[in-house]
């Protein structure tokens, strides 16, 4: 009861508190707003395209490829589309050799995809293995009439009027997951919670740095209460403005902006898990700082954490190693956790390696704060 207390003393101290109610509440939905106006409408590819002399076919293929999911950029030649691959401008590269019509005519045609090796650059380059496909059968059944009309070109313009009249076969899928089906405030919902619930568990550290200070620790052990329970009380404090802010962005995020969460028992353990992450840290920190000036620097060294481990710029557009470098934080997996929940329906199972790697930090992270916590509160 007496830990219960103390928690119920922090979540006071953090409603009475005009800044921090703003952080916890207000401002988090500000942000997802914002990024939800600017950047929701969808994540679009960019192709690389290097097309030194197009012909009718070569554009017929660009055109496909582009669509109404890539984003197209034309380039000059190869070493300057190798370059732009290379520094992430675009996510994939393509070269069409300039006389691409003429060996499609007679069944040599051969293009050149190029790369890094993440999962941005795999979804495009199915994308253009799929055009690539369908312009070879094409122009394979055109080789086929063209024997009988005597023009690649007149048969090529047949084969394609038969494809727009062939019947069109939908098929419907039952029990798999639906992928991508992200609203565009969802993934900047989820971003944003990882961030604020790190963030401003770091911040409310202060509150246990002036309990120190103040010596209310010391008056709490000059009653029937062990260090034992205050440690407990305190940690459990933490852990309760933790989740308070998780929560409050889950049920906000939802009813102001319709985000779907996914699967609601994977949602809800990765938030506990990194609440648990980040009590760890702000008890650490607020047993270990000695006044709020050193508590001002926790804040930057956050957001960094928080720029690093993909709160600020989609995992999907770091480099194969800056990604490496980024599941060093606990950032990175909660974010990738909540990306495949929300967008494709994964459940716990799919999570588990997520939900492992954030239990390994708020293990080391507990078991560090809560011998740091007991040593200053005997102090």
């Amino acid at each position: 009861m007496k830990a219960l207390a103390i928690v119920r003393v922090n979540l006071l101290r953090l409603l009475r508190d005009r800044v921090a109610v703003f952080f916890v509440f207000v401002f988090p939905v500000i942000l997802i707003l914002m990024l939800g106006a600017a950047f929701g409408g969808g994540f679009r590819p960019k192709l690389g395209v290097v097309d030194s002399d197009p012909g009718p076919y070569t554009r017929d293929l660009v055109r496909d490829i582009a669509g109404d999911s890539v984003d197209v950029i034309a380039y000059d030649d190869t070493a300057t589309l190798e370059s732009a691959v290379e520094r992430g401008l675009v996510e994939g590269g393509l070269v069409v050799p300039a006389d691409h019509d003429e060996r499609l005519r007679v069944g040599d045609a051969e293009v050149h995809f190029i790369a890094q090796p993440d999962d941005v650059a795999g979804a495009l380059r199915t994308e253009v293995e799929a055009a690539v496909g369908r312009q070879a059968a094409l122009a394979g059944a055109a080789r086929a009439v063209a024997r009988e009309v005597g023009s690649f070109d007149r048969a090529a313009e047949v084969a394609s009027r038969v494809r727009l009249l062939a019947p069109v076969v939908d098929v419907d899928v039952e029990g798999g997951p639906e992928r991508d089906v992200t609203g565009r405030f969802d993934i900047g919902a989820a971003t944003q919670l990882v961030l604020f619930t790190f963030v401003n568990s770091l911040a409310g550290s202060v509150a246990l740095i002036q309990t120190r200070s103040f010596g209310v620790s010391r008056r709490m052990l000059g009653t029937p209460t062990t260090a034992r329970t205050v440690v407990v009380g305190e940690t459990a404090g933490r852990f309760a403005v933790a989740l308070l802010q998780g929560l409050f962005i889950i049920g906000a995020a939802a009813i102001l902006f319709g985000v779907r969460w996914g699967d609601p028992v994977a949602a809800a353990a990765l938030i506990v898990v990194f609440a648990l992450v980040s009590t760890g840290a702000a008890t650490l920190a607020g047993s270990w700082l000695s006044n709020e000036q050193q508590a001002g620097a926790l804040t930057p060294l956050g957001l960094a954490l928080a720029a690093l481990g993909g709160c600020m710029v989609p995992l999907e557009v770091f480099s194969p190693a800056m990604r490496t470098i980024a599941h060093v934080t606990p950032h990175a997996w909660a974010v990738e956790g909540f990306t495949k929940v929300m967008r494709t329906g994964a459940g716990v199972t799919e999570v588990l390696p997520q939900l492992g790697a954030l239990l390994a930090f708020a293990a080391v992270l507990l078991a560090a704060a809560s011998l740091r916590l007991r040593r200053a509160v005997l102090s």
